[in-house]
């Protein structure tokens, strides 16, 4: 499989771990180490034009074959795994021509369930890479770095014309920072593809609007025998804050294109309280309203407070739909959609239930919709992936380019 499976493991064997609220990009060693591997294997494979910045952000070329004028375009992987699962010591298990039924992840102290994960019956006689139920995997998106380089590979060694296409494999993704030094000019694409997630199919052209807040909430401690009238406690404070929201809109009772107010961490005392959320919403009326919605409960629950105790609230947009955006460029989807037909798949256009680094993108000019990798249950100790399913992504990434040269000479472009 020109080394496709040898790729994944190889990249998921790096911790890279990304890092929130961390003042470096990128955020941890670890994603620098796999992008100085990855420059080594561009190097080796033929590559040009390859170029490593100081932030983490790897870029190169596949020159193009054709003799016409054709549109440059580009795929995008990012390096990082996500904070919320351990990333480091991962150990991948091959579950070859799976019957169907419960996996035992590692020594079984997890297991990886059709109950559970219903999706699972559909994937009888596939080849399953999963975790061994002590970390996560690292699909997302090592899975997409693997399968963009085993197309470029594929695609240097045979005659399927197509024109320049740059590839870039970035940083911090998972805490939203990808993005923040990312040179758009010098990537030089008209348009791009994220390969980042989801089962085979799945086609993404828009997401989430998200922010970030911070809920700051000091209060007054004392003896709490004598507490009445002196005591304000910043826990009991932030229990309060979290019951004013809609217990129904949160990510455990949602789905589709229903937004959320998601309490990520708190911690705490009696004297100092700090909460963060994730604010989603697929509307910008609807994002704004939540945001709103954040301010009115702080003002609600820290009505009275004695003066020394307060409740503070910042809020900062991390991202933006890129539905719009992608919307003005239609040739871009058409040509994902018409390359996953071409290889026997059915489209499935569907929201992203979060964001990816391609939302930026588009909203920076620079059109990107997200493609399949094959993967499922990302940010989890459950998460897999298709061996099939990485294969079919290559498949639709060496089709893209065709169709985009294709088009180019027609005129149709």
């Amino acid at each position: 499989m020109d080394r496709l499976l040898d790729r994944f493991f190889h990249y998921v064997s790096f911790d890279t771990q990304s890092r929130p609220n961390a003042r470096q990009t990128p955020s941890t060693e670890g994603q620098m180490v796999l992008a100085k591997a990855l420059q080594s294997e561009l190097i080796e494979i033929g590559m040009t034009d390859i170029v490593l910045s100081d932030n983490g952000c790897l870029m190169a070329t596949l020159p193009s074959n054709v003799d016409w004028r054709t549109p440059v375009i580009g795929f995008l992987a990012h390096m990082d795994t996500s904070p919320e699962v351990i990333g480091k010591g991962v150990k991948p298990q091959i579950v070859d021509n799976y019957r169907g039924g419960d996996i035992a992840l590692g020594i079984g102290d997890e297991v990886l369930s059709p109950v559970m994960f219903p999706v699972l019956h559909q994937l009888n006689g596939q080849t399953l890479i999963t975790t061994d139920g002590k970390t996560l995997l690292g699909a997302d998106d090592k899975a997409g770095i693997a399968e963009i380089l085993t197309a470029m590979v594929r695609l240097k060694a045979s005659d399927i014309p197509h024109g320049d296409i740059r590839i870039a494999f970035t940083p911090d993704e998972e805490v939203g920072k990808g993005m923040k030094y990312f040179d758009i000019h010098q990537f030089g694409a008209k348009w791009a593809y994220t390969v980042d997630g989801g089962g085979v199919g799945e086609l993404e052209c828009e997401n989430f609007n998200a922010a970030q807040a911070t809920i700051k909430i000091v209060g007054n401690g004392g003896h709490i025998g004598r507490a009445k009238g002196v005591m304000v406690s910043a826990l009991g404070l932030a229990a309060r804050f979290q019951q004013a929201l809609p217990a129904a809109e949160s990510p455990e009772y949602t789905e589709g294109y229903e937004g959320f107010y998601h309490l990520s961490a708190v911690r705490g005392s009696v004297d100092y309280a700090e909460m963060n959320y994730l604010i989603r919403d697929f509307e910008r009326d609807g994002f704004e309203k939540r945001k709103k919605m954040i301010f009115d409960v702080a003002k609600q629950v820290g009505e009275g407070l004695h003066r020394d105790c307060h409740i503070e609230v910042t809020i900062k947009d991390s991202y933006y739909n890129m539905r719009d955006d992608v919307a003005r460029h239609p040739h871009v989807v058409d040509i994902a959609r018409q390359a996953m037909l071409d290889n026997g798949i059915e489209p499935q256009v569907v929201p992203i239930r979060g964001g990816t680094d391609g939302a930026i993108l588009s909203h920076m000019g620079l059109p990107c919709p997200n493609i399949f990798t094959g993967g499922y249950n990302p940010h989890s100790k459950h998460e897999f992936v298709t061996v099939e399913g990485m294969e079919k992504a290559v498949s639709v990434i060496m089709r893209i380019a065709e169709i985009t040269a294709e088009r180019a000479k027609e005129g149709s472009l």
